[in-house]
């Protein structure tokens, strides 16, 4: 294969794992990694809405950050708001709406006679189909991403840890809840083409639990992870390219192997430290 068709692929992958799993270690953090299919499956179906308007390839990705963002908006929104209602239970909710107006779409699409063939894309995921227009997108999502971290890190940390404490702090929890929100629908929608809509999850929560398992600390557990995620996605990728085999589906599995193997070795320090 050419070089040159190699490098924004691996560019892509990369980009992908590193994003997603910056995001997952608040996501799973907050314990609620519902948040991750709530918002995918939101774009999903901003992308479906932009397929039957006849909207086809990357231009599906307009409605579909629209979508996602209406999404984080509604639940930063409800936060802002002091909702009594569990954040897992309205994330809940919004994903079985989102769900089901994607897949409504989709049934739509073979009725109205129009090409599925793009959205399957979106479900499934293809790293090869990245070119540098999609490198550059995802690097200043993934740029504003790690700024907004470094920015508020101890704010994030802070409501990782209890909302109810940071907002006795005196910490905008709205502000900050709604900014990471619309931050993890940018993130989600650009790497739709990478892993696909229906196994992005394993991306987010994946190389995040990895981390966990392995280190302490926040800092320490931000960079594994993010040194995870990007293992995920070049080590599926090039595993797919070896084998033939679906990329989005041999990084979701490269991904769960790292779980599994920092488990074994969790369990292995466990066990010697008993010993």
């Amino acid at each position: 294969m050419d070089f040159r068709f190699w490098l924004p692929v691996l560019c892509a992958g990369a980009l992908s794992g590193t994003s997603c799993a910056l995001l997952g270690v608040y996501i799973v953090g907050m314990r609620i990694p519902s948040l991750a299919v709530c918002v995918a499956h939101a774009a999903l179906a901003g992308a479906v809405g932009g397929a039957l308007c006849g909207l086809t390839g990357p231009a599906m990705l307009a409605p579909a950050l629209v979508a996602a963002c209406a999404v984080a908006l509604l639940l930063g929104h409800a936060e802002g708001r002091g909702v009594q209602i569990d954040a897992n239970i309205t994330i809940g909710v919004l994903f079985s709406l989102s769900m089901g107006l994607a897949f409504l779409g989709i049934g739509l699409l073979g009725r109205l006679g129009r090409p599925d063939n793009a959205v399957r894309n979106l479900l499934w995921g293809n790293v090869n189909f990245c070119r540098w227009s999609d490198v550059y997108f995802m690097l200043g999502v993934t740029a504003v991403l790690a700024i907004f971290v470094l920015l508020f890190r101890k704010e994030l940390r802070a409501i990782m840890f209890s909302r109810q404490h940071a907002l006795a702090a005196g910490i905008p929890v709205g502000l900050v809840w709604t900014v990471f929100l619309l931050l993890t629908s940018a993130a989600l929608t650009v790497n739709f083409q990478t892993v696909g809509g229906l196994m992005i999850y394993s991306l987010i929560t994946n190389p995040a639990i990895a981390a966990f398992q392995l280190t302490r600390g926040h800092g320490r557990t931000l960079w594994l992870a993010v040194l995870l995620g990007g293992l995920s996605s070049l080590g599926g990728f090039l595993l797919a390219a070896i084998l033939d085999l679906p990329t989005g589906a041999t990084i979701v599995i490269v991904s769960s192997a790292l779980v599994g193997a920092a488990a074994w070795r969790r369990a292995r320090r466990a066990h010697g430290g008993n010993a």
